[in-house]
């Protein structure tokens, strides 16, 4: 009777183990969804209307040379304007926002990758 007493107590006490166990492979994998390339809508224009349209509005204020209120605006500006250069720049004579702080290295990082995917509009 004790031996079986023990021997259903061990057995319950393993059940009640394996029942608390890891995760399963499922649970251990990241389902977040990558995306397969960054798009100006979504990824710059909140970067860019946060940090730059104050003085990038239509017309330019402050002495800014070209608006940056539109998807053409801001892709011209990196292709034919060093855009990327200024807002990466070290320097505070050439750094952009102007007078400002640099832009967080992250927020660069998006624009310099929106570059490198290809200008996505959408």
């Amino acid at each position: 009777m004790k031996r079986n007493l023990l021997q259903m107590i061990l057995l319950s006490s393993m059940m009640i183990l394996m029942g608390c166990t890891a995760a399963s492979e499922e649970d251990l994998i990241d389902a977040t969804p990558i995306p397969e390339a960054l798009t100006f809508n979504e990824d710059v224009k909140p970067i860019i209307d946060n940090n730059c349209i104050t003085c990038h509005s239509n017309p330019p204020q402050n002495g800014a040379p070209m608006p940056l209120v539109s998807y053409e605006n801001v892709k011209e500006a990196v292709q034919n304007r060093n855009l990327i250069g200024r807002i990466s720049s070290q320097n505070p004579a050439f750094l952009m926002p102007f007078g400002g702080q640099r832009l967080p290295q992250n927020l660069i990082d998006i624009i310099i990758q929106w570059n490198e995917d290809g200008l996505i509009e959408e």
